[in-house]
């Protein structure tokens, strides 16, 4: 469908003249069209809101006024700028003025012109990534400018089987898009499918590269992410060297990557910096986090609610004194917290920074003493709310932490319902959702199932980095050696020995 559709654009473009293209752009309050001076035969047309005024005065008026100057292939040999074109075909002449081209058009002729880059590029510095952030390791983050996040990949790989193939997505906007990966490491059938899937996109504005990947998912009804979005420029490179895809898009501040795993969303950058017990640990403490986050309330409603004999006596005096004087089940207090929680966070995610630590931090501590103070929660729901949104926070992905948020409230209600029981049952529900789960057609749970242990040495826990020398296997990858562990085993000997 997409390509019957593109067939029937290019068509329909070609049918438009330069009087046509024109006469549209005339109605445009920022479109630019004059002629030279009175005896010159060249008009110059351009748009003034997407070209740097700065080439007009300085690279092109210059030559088109002198006196020798007589057609378009004079002009193009003098004229001191880079890609320059003659064109003849309308749809081509429209795109040009759209990307910041200037158009220059001899009297009396409406087949070809010359068109010339002058394109004005606004863009901000590159800056500490937000969203990911770490305390060892570089501190650059991709920007909207996707030439810039082409820079910040190439600059890492220096290398010629690096491949930037560029793609166009939106029936309006146009976007640009590319696709990267390594020729040699990574699976043709790979980049087909990803080249395929984004070809087939019918779209008329793709403004980010979060569309993308609703578009691309394999199972995009699916609340969990299957495709990682990073801002990291060396979690890019990182992944194309392990035989990965990846694409960034023209105004987005973000990579994506593919296929990818559900373990893969709680690996850190950090832990590939740090020494490997200390980046097993804190993986394993992420982990630990995620189970806690989505069982604790959950548990707390099934024990209060059917289980009371899993509570140790010690710690039951304490519940029970706690909720003696709230007047309702735990699943309405539980949900009172929940919700609340949930509106503190979309409160501080909306407000400007310093605002939002004070809405945070105050809005927290006045609330939940308030909540506690008029006997509608009890304070061990309290603190365990408490602990449960830090954890939630583990998440090194922020579109996963928004998944574990949401993934809480389903196991609320089967503890309503069942109990113990009704978490097993959510638990395996989730379960079965996640072995159906795939990533541009690669098993979702990879290497956990199917099973793969040669490929366990960076999942749960990181092994030292002298023992991943094969590329993960699910990607069949065409070389799957990293480095030859032979030269790693000889080591030079101390010099007093």
């Amino acid at each position: 469908m997409f390509k019957r559709f593109q067939k029937e654009k290019i068509n329909q473009q070609k049918e438009k003249t330069l009087p046509d293209i024109l006469k549209t752009f005339y109605k445009s309050a920022d479109f630019v069209s004059f002629r030279v001076f009175d005896e010159s035969p060249f008009y110059l047309h351009y748009l003034e809101s997407v070209v740097e005024e700065r080439y007009v005065h300085d690279e092109v008026l210059p030559y088109v006024q002198r006196k020798d100057m007589h057609t378009l292939m004079d002009l193009q040999r003098v004229i001191p700028l880079e890609e320059t074109k003659i064109l003849r075909k309308g749809y081509l002449i429209e795109e040009h003025l759209l990307r910041g081209h200037i158009i220059i058009q001899k009297t009396g002729e409406n087949d070809e012109v010359l068109s010339l880059p002058a394109e004005l590029i606004e863009e901000r510095a590159v800056e500490a990534p937000e969203n990911e952030f770490t305390v060892i390791g570089p501190n650059e983050s991709f920007i909207e400018s996707i030439d810039v996040n082409l820079n910040l990949v190439r600059k890492r790989l220096h290398t010629s089987a690096l491949v930037v193939e560029e793609l166009k997505v939106g029936r309006l906007s146009q976007s640009r898009l590319t696709i990267l990966y390594i020729e040699g490491i990574t699976s043709p059938q790979l980049v087909q499918t990803l080249r395929q899937r984004i070809q087939d996109i019918d779209y008329d504005e793709i403004v980010d590269i979060s569309q993308i990947n609703q578009f691309i998912s394999d199972h995009p009804n699916s609340h969990i992410p299957q495709l990682l979005e990073t801002e990291r420029p060396e979690r890019v490179t990182s992944a194309l060297a392990e035989g990965k895809v990846a694409f960034l898009m023209d105004g987005s501040p973000h990579a994506t990557l593919g296929p990818t795993n559900f373990m893969e969303f709680f690996s850190s950058p950090d832990d590939h910096y740090m020494l490997w017990p200390l980046g097993s640990a804190f993986r394993l403490i992420r982990i630990v986090a995620l189970l806690f986050s989505v069982h604790a309330t959950s548990f707390y409603i099934a024990v209060t609610s059917y289980q009371q004999e899993l509570i140790p006596d010690e710690l039951l005096d304490t519940l029970i004194a706690s909720r003696i004087e709230v007047p309702y089940p735990p699943i309405v207090e539980v949900l009172i917290l929940e919700l609340t929680v949930e509106l503190l966070r979309e409160a501080g995610a909306r407000l400007p920074s310093r605002i939002a630590q004070t809405i945070g931090i105050v809005g927290g501590i006045v609330i939940g003493t308030a909540v506690v103070e008029a006997s509608l929660a009890s304070s061990v729901l309290l603190i365990m709310i408490g602990i449960t949104a830090l954890a939630s926070f583990t998440a090194p992905i922020y579109k996963m932490g928004n998944t574990i948020r949401l993934i809480r409230f389903p196991f609320i209600l089967f503890a309503q319902w069942f109990g113990i029981f009704g978490m097993v049952f959510c638990s395996l529900l989730y379960l079965s959702h996640l072995f159906k789960l795939t990533s541009l057609g690669y098993p979702y749970l990879a290497p956990l199932y199917p099973l793969r242990v040669k490929d366990l040495r960076d999942v749960i826990f990181k092994m030292p980095i002298q023992k991943q020398q094969k590329r993960p296997s699910v990607l069949r990858p065409q070389k799957r050696k990293r480095f030859d562990v032979k030269q790693r085993k000889t080591i030079p000997k101390d010099i007093e020995e």
